[in-house]
């Protein structure tokens, strides 16, 4: 068994244990090296210690790939690891290598006539060189079918009965099969179980078509009599049901996906045969099947009655006929809020969030999701970000709202902490999600989705019982929290990006086309699965929905109005990032000034130079004099990189040529901007028989870009307009009018250069929902000849989170007092 057989997971993990200076790869280098075809030259070393300076790279990774192209045996392996004495790494392989082997057809007790010819069968699946050992009691059988995986008893005599079992071998490992026992029967004449058959096989139980509620256990049994004894391959809707090879086919929940035909296959080293069809119908709860009336019999007692569809019939038996075609839902439109908090003033700073948004914002917005991603907001400002998402919201229309930082849990309702909570915060300094629901749910919506990645543990500071007020029966809601109650929800900390647990788990399964419910489910036995998550963090889910309900619906919008006209045009005006614009300087140099977006409040502004004198040697144009309540973090202003700048989410895929360089500055907290954006541009340049600096300067004024039109920082009341109102719209009277609209947002993408030149309009702004959540960059026409990418998303990596070597000393907690 070569290297190259191990999976990439294992081969990732082993490298995480071998990634040290006592007990690492290059040890097992040193002890690779007694063998002449896995000695390693001085470069060869050199380049694998190279790999440190990538963030993502790992020198043991490197040399495991070396070692594995040369052919390098699992045995040898095991042999340099017990060389130098590194317990963890050889206990971590030897059990990766019994895992392998996996017996996939176990051998079957057998009953047979003197005479007859029986045929014990054993086989296995897993790393090249297999070998079998069949053994009657302890005693090995060592005749020619004894190393086979078919050991043939013929003819059947009384030496044969008794109990055999299979071993199957792999260098040093082995696996045993379960106990067969072969038994001698006396036939009156007849040598064949099945003297009346021809095909040897004979399908004595077929499965049954049933009907069952979503909860239930669903039992499917099919029984074949066989000599060799059957196997059996169980098929739902003509695919293969995985680790179904048993007669008897168990879902101990069934839901909807479990719904269609089932068929079984029975076979043996000679036949084959297919038992008949099985329907599944799967309906609600036996209890919502009937139908129910609330009878008032005075003060004293109310009783809620079932009205029985038929006499002594069973909801059940009343859905043995096949329902009609199950019903295709969709939504009206599919809105989302996400919200991280890091930078808290009083508590503990995180780090997860940002990543946690923009992978969230990614996957929802491939699924039609319009999504705004706002970061660090205080109480003021998720007050409202969380009315002006409200408003979005009508008949029809799936809502989902996460949040990821510091929250906790009291009596039930949760409660999310902004930024500028004190030391000793309590409910007053928070906002409840029970509340946000109660609002929902006057909407009328389709869907209520509550991702909340926060901890839970109970608030000492608090002793208040929030009342939220009455939730209706709705039937549409979704609780996934990140962890279970009165416990916290971690983060796992890396040099370059950091991610929380939930998300990890959440961002591999959320764009299954499944129940949400179903969704949410996978990603909690994901996460049991996990050993860092074991014990520590749990997902929890709560939820009424009935329905098939899926992120993944398509939309069909309602019959449109001028209020829906009126909401789509204002939010994309207020999300229209400012225009990409060309500046003209005395000394005859241009320079181009362009705009991108982050997140919904934070902005990226760059300025390029596009032509300068012969006579000017070298020339910059930096960003100065901002307003004061501007968050921009002057040490990482006018940088030469994105990265140095400070926005780890977006990479430069081409390094622009020496006269295009670009500076970068990031402007964070765009909701409190109060008026318009002003500042300085600057320009330093010196000409070639000059030493000395030259500076030109010109004021520049932006207005207000993205979400600060909205005017987040001021208060309103929960159905109060939009803070921010546009002169067109004067004609559309209505109350209800959101600047977070069902539109998609212009920042959806990030142009090619030279692609628009004109104040960008909400009717050419709007982009596919579909597309990527790429920052979006502005630009003025005819500046290059040809299109030429600036940025690109820096997507994090869709990784098995258990490839991760996690230590439980990374982790950090969303919760603190």
């Amino acid at each position: 068994m070569n290297i190259s057989s191990l999976s990439e997971e294992s081969l990732n993990k082993l490298s995480k244990m071998l990634d040290n200076c006592s007990c690492g790869w290059r040890q097992l280098a040193n002890a690779a090296g007694e063998h002449p075809q896995f000695r390693c030259s001085e470069k060869e070393l050199t380049s694998c210690s190279l790999q440190v300076l990538d963030a993502a790279g790992s020198p043991a990774r490197t040399f495991l790939a070396w070692l594995a192209d040369r052919g390098c045996p699992m045995d040898f392996l095991l042999h340099c690891l017990r060389k130098m004495d590194n317990k963890e790494a050889l206990q971590f392989l030897t059990t990766t290598v019994s895992e392998q082997i996996r017996i996939t057809v176990q051998p079957q007790s057998q009953q047979a006539s003197l005479g007859s010819r029986v045929v014990l069968t054993c086989r296995a699946s897993g790393p090249p060189g297999l070998s079998y050992q069949w053994f009657k009691g302890k005693v090995e059988i060592l005749h020619e079918t004894g190393s086979l995986p078919e050991l043939v008893l013929c003819p059947l005599g009384p030496a044969h009965q008794g109990y055999y079992i299979c071993r199957i071998n792999h260098g040093g490992q082995c696996l045993f099969s379960t106990w067969a026992h072969v038994r001698l029967v006396h036939s009156a004449g007849c040598s064949s179980l099945f003297p009346g058959s021809v095909s040897g096989l004979q399908i004595s139980q077929q499965p049954q078509t049933q009907a069952a509620s979503e909860g239930d256990v669903l039992v499917m049994k099919c029984k074949a009599e066989a000599n060799p004894p059957p196997q059996y391959e169980w098929y739902h809707n003509k695919m293969p049901i995985p680790q179904q090879k048993a007669c008897s086919l168990k879902i101990p929940c069934v839901t909807t996906e479990h719904r269609g035909e089932y068929r079984c296959k029975v076979f043996n080293l000679y036949h084959e045969a297919w038992s008949d069809t099985a329907t599944v119908t799967i309906g609600p709860s036996s209890v919502t099947d009937a139908s129910w009336v609330e009878v008032d019999r005075g003060l004293e007692s109310q009783e809620v009655q079932r009205l029985k569809t038929g006499v002594g019939i069973n909801p059940l038996q009343q859905m043995a006929c096949p329902p009609p075609a199950a019903k295709n839902f969709y939504a009206t439109d599919k809105v989302a809020l996400l919200i991280g908090n890091m930078n808290y003033l009083h508590h503990t700073q995180l780090t997860a969030p940002i990543s946690d948004v923009h992978e969230l914002t990614n996957l929802l917005r491939q699924m039609d999701f319009k999504v705004v991603s706002l970061l660090d907001l205080n109480w003021q400002e998720m007050n409202s970000a969380v009315t002006e998402f409200l408003l979005l919201l009508d008949k029809g229309v799936y809502g989902l709202l996460y949040f990821a930082g510091h929250g906790y849990e009291n009596y039930g309702n949760s409660f999310m902490v902004p930024i500028d909570a004190p030391a000793s915060y309590t409910s007053a300094h928070c906002l409840c999600v029970q509340r946000i629901l109660t609002r929902m749910q006057e909407k009328k919506t389709g869907l209520n989705v509550f991702l909340l990645d926060m901890c839970r543990k109970r608030n000492p500071n608090d002793d208040l019982i929030v009342q939220p007020g009455t939730l209706k029966v709705t039937a549409n809601i979704v609780f996934g929290y990140a962890t279970c109650v009165d416990a916290e929800a971690y983060e796992v900390k890396r040099e370059d990006v950091s991610n929380g647990i939930f998300i990890s788990f959440l961002k591999k399964r959320v764009c299954e086309d499944e129940k949400v419910t179903v969704m949410l489910d996978r990603v909690a036995e994901d996460m049991g699965r996990c050993a860092i998550t074991r014990g520590r963090q749990a997902l929890e889910l709560r939820s009424n929905l009935s329905e098939r309900r899926s992120l993944t619906d398509r939309i069909q919008p309602s019959d449109s109005s001028a209020s829906d006209s009126a909401r789509n045009l204002q939010w994309a005006v207020a999300h229209v990032l400012p225009e990409s614009r060309c500046l003209h300087f005395d000394c005859g140099v241009k320079v181009q000034l362009g705009f991108a977006a982050e997140f919904s409040n934070i902005m990226v502004i760059y300025t390029r130079i596009l032509e300068k004198p012969a006579e000017i040697d070298s020339c910059c144009a930096q960003l100065t004099d901002f307003p004061q309540e501007m968050d921009i973090d002057l040490k990482k202003s006018n940088q030469e990189t994105l990265f140095e700048a400070g926005c780890l989410l977006l990479i430069k895929e081409e390094v622009p040529s020496p006269e295009a360089q670009s500076l970068y500055t990031r402007i964070r907290s765009l909701q409190r901007l109060k008026r318009d954006l002003t500042f300085t541009v600057c320009l330093h340049y010196t000409y070639s028989n000059m030493d000395e600096e030259v500076q030109e300067r010109l004021p520049v004024t932006v207005g207000k870009p993205l979400v600060s039109k909205l005017n987040l920082h001021e208060p309103r009341t929960s159905r109060s307009c939009s803070a921010y109102s546009y002169s067109s719209l004067d004609s559309f009277n209505y109350p209800e009018c959101s600047s977070f609209t069902s539109v998609d947002s212009a920042v959806n993408t990030w142009p090619y250069h030279g692609q628009t030149g004109s104040a960008v309009s909400p009717s050419n702004s709007l982009t596919s929902p579909r597309s990527a959540n790429v920052p979006e960059e502005t630009d003025s026409p005819g500046i290059f000849d040809s299109p030429q990418p600036l940025t690109s998303s820096k997507s994090l990596p869709h990784c098995q989170v258990n490839e991760i070597n996690y230590k439980f000393s990374d982790m950090y907690n969303f919760h603190s007092f």
